[in-house]
């Protein structure tokens, strides 16, 4: 309680060089990459194939080893571009690796994850059967391209699955490294060989991975292999269950070093996003929240999957550690002080953002605008409402050049946790749409709770179909259509994902889609009886809704419900009133406020009745 009001004054200021939770993307591919698997998932594999071919013919061992992986993910899901290729090529030492790396995936797809005891006996059977099926493919891709040290870097993760002695991982470990000595994700591979929870110790793991750290070149990845060993050690293995433990002081020197190759490169640098990730989340478990704050500018809108999938959902985790950072922050700056600019670096510029466009929202309400401006009173942001067809509403955030503490807090994206706060208690549901380059997602909002949400992204797997059609059966009976088959028929493909989402708006019934979305910003600008309806403070937004002041917002009648709800609190204020004069209990200020509220009550009431008359004369 004492801090709290050092963070409503400096959590706004604290990290507002942050970008805005909605542009943050889980693992966002490059530019090349991303090409590739849009094309892969439509069943061409002609830009992974032009694209591995560049890295085998520059020697980019480190993008290779980056690339095959997401390749053979995608293949997972869509195997009908790999395959078409191995017909077209059988002997292409690209599509070979892709293979082989997908036949290691596979095996793991079926195990899972999870801790040994968790897993069938049926799953270890198939997980070994297809971990053998995958030897000769990944001999074959070693055989295919000698110098490429990637198939080692397969055969390392392999190792780990089939339960391979110590001599045959010895063995692969020294053909990755007579091929590329500082080879980054040969080694992180053969850490993960040599932990606790598979086949070595956390003294092992450490000793590997400080090791590399001293031998790797400057700037390279591996100076970050000791901060993965702390990850690893602190939060998987939860500071080592107890049994022999680790010197904290190699844990300092590990997020030391991490440190050192963070500010190495510009801020927002993918390259070594993974690395700023893990440093990030240990600082903070080392209530380093500053230094934390840091890394989190520096990250940008590059969340990756790990660490933060050992917490729970990745995305989410990662956001909430932010958002936690800065009002941990916050609450250390004195309340009559200005918190401390960031210091940059001197560095050359980041490369462009690999997901390009400005996220843009739009809601979809079905309700009138002045309804939905009377929900909205306390929302926290500024909203543009304009009327749509069918008494529905276009809902969209309006410019706010000081969105103050509340916003900050807001979470997600602004515009939905405004509707989030327009359904609150209210019968009609709306749906939030939103894009962002060539992606397109929605989210449905119904009783103030999230009912349904979706992303189109032509660089994603298809989503799973259950998980479709539990999504289409929502929105078809929120929004009554009886048949769900062109519902789910939308959802299931990724391609076009903007025809998707208009043509999705179009089955179920809704207003369209504003021409424009998507590619500026405020697009209801152009509609007309588009009315701003300004954002309110706490305090002020209760009173606005309790005095029905019509300021910012469309003029409209009063619903019933406010004049039920005013009706049947006029006579208890009267009852409170009276006795609280009649009692020698009660002062005169505590009696005077009573009066007070009665008095705003009954005017309130009559000033709504005088205007309904004039409403009801024109």
């Amino acid at each position: 309680m004492i801090t709290l009001p050092r963070v409503l004054r400096h959590g706004a200021a604290v990290g507002a060089q942050l970008p805005p939770d909605a542009s943050v993307v889980l693992d966002p591919p490059t530019p090349e990459l991303r090409a590739a698997l849009t094309a892969a998932y439509a069943g061409d594999h002609a830009p992974a194939r032009d694209l591995l071919a560049a890295t085998r013919h520059g020697a980019e061992w480190e993008r290779r080893g980056g690339y095959v992986p997401r390749l053979a993910e995608s293949a997972l899901h869509s195997p009908g571009w790999l395959d078409a290729w191995l017909a077209e090529s059988p002997r292409d030492p690209d599509a070979v690796l892709v293979k082989a790396e997908h036949g290691v995936r596979q095996a793991w797809e079926i195990r899972t994850g999870a801790r040994a005891s968790s897993v069938s006996r049926d799953q270890f059977q198939a997980f070994f059967a297809l971990l053998d099926d995958a030897v000769p493919v990944i001999g074959a891709a070693a055989e295919l391209n000698p110098t490429d040290p990637v198939p080692w870097q397969v055969a390392l993760t392999h190792a780990r699955g089939s339960q391979a002695p110590r001599e045959v991982f010895d063995a692969y470990w020294a053909e990755a490294t007579a091929r590329a000595p500082h080879h980054y994700g040969c080694h992180v591979s053969a850490m993960q060989y040599l932990c606790d929870k598979w086949y070595g110790s956390h003294a092992e793991m450490f000793d590997f991975a400080e090791r590399a750290a001293q031998e790797a070149l400057p700037g390279s990845k591996l100076h970050a292999l000791p901060l993965l060993a702390a990850v690893e050690y602190d939060v998987v293995a939860d500071g080592g269950n107890g049994g022999a433990g680790i010197e904290r002081s190699r844990i300092h020197a590990a997020l030391k070093r991490a440190q050192e190759l963070s500010d190495a490169y510009p801020q927002g640098d993918p390259e070594v996003a993974g690395v700023r990730n893990h440093l990030a989340l240990m600082l903070v478990l080392a209530g380093r929240h500053g230094e934390a704050l840091e890394q989190f500018r520096a990250v940008g809108s590059h969340a990756t999957q790990y660490p933060w999938a050992y917490l729970g959902d990745a995305r989410g985790e990662f956001l909430d550690f932010r958002t936690g950072v800065r009002m941990r922050v916050a609450a250390r700056v004195p309340f009559f002080s200005r918190p401390k600019a960031p210091e940059f670096p001197k560095l050359p510029a980041a490369p462009a953002p690999s997901h390009p466009g400005t996220p843009r929202f739009l809601a979809l309400v079905a309700a009138p605008p002045h309804t939905v401006a009377d929900a909205a009173l306390m929302c926290g942001v500024p909203l543009r409402i304009a009327p749509a067809p069918d008494r529905s509403s276009y809902v969209e955030l309006a410019a706010d050049p000081d969105p103050g503490i509340r916003a900050t807090l807001l979470g997600e994206d602004r515009l939905t946790a405004a509707a989030d706060n327009i359904t609150t208690g209210e019968p009609w549901p709306a749906l939030v749409l939103r894009r962002s380059g060539d992606r397109s997602g929605f989210t449905l909002l119904q009783q103030g709770k999230k009912v349904a949400d979706h992303d189109w992204d032509p660089a994603a797997p298809v989503p799973d179909h259950a998980a479709v059609s539990a999504t289409a059966a929502t929105l078809a009976r929120v929004y009554g259509v009886a048949d769900t088959r062109p519902i789910t028929n939308l959802l299931r493909g990724s391609d076009d994902p903007a025809r998707r989402q208009s043509a999705l708006v179009d089955a179920l019934g809704l207003p369209p889609v504003p021409a424009g979305f998507g590619s500026r910003d405020e697009v209801l600008t152009t509609l007309a009886g588009a009315r701003v309806l300004a954002r309110r403070g706490f305090f002020a937004g209760i009173v606005d809704t309790m005095s029905g002041d019509r300021s910012g917002r469309p003029t409209a009648p009063r619903r019933p419900r406010w004049w039920v709800l005013r009706i049947a609190a006029l006579p208890l204020f009267v009852l409170v009133t009276a006795y609280a004069w009649w009692s020698p209990d009660i002062g005169w200020f505590r009696a005077s406020l009573s009066t007070i509220a009665t008095c705003y009550l009954t005017g309130q009431l009559a000033g709504a009745w005088r205007r309904r008359g004039r409403a009801t004369r024109h």
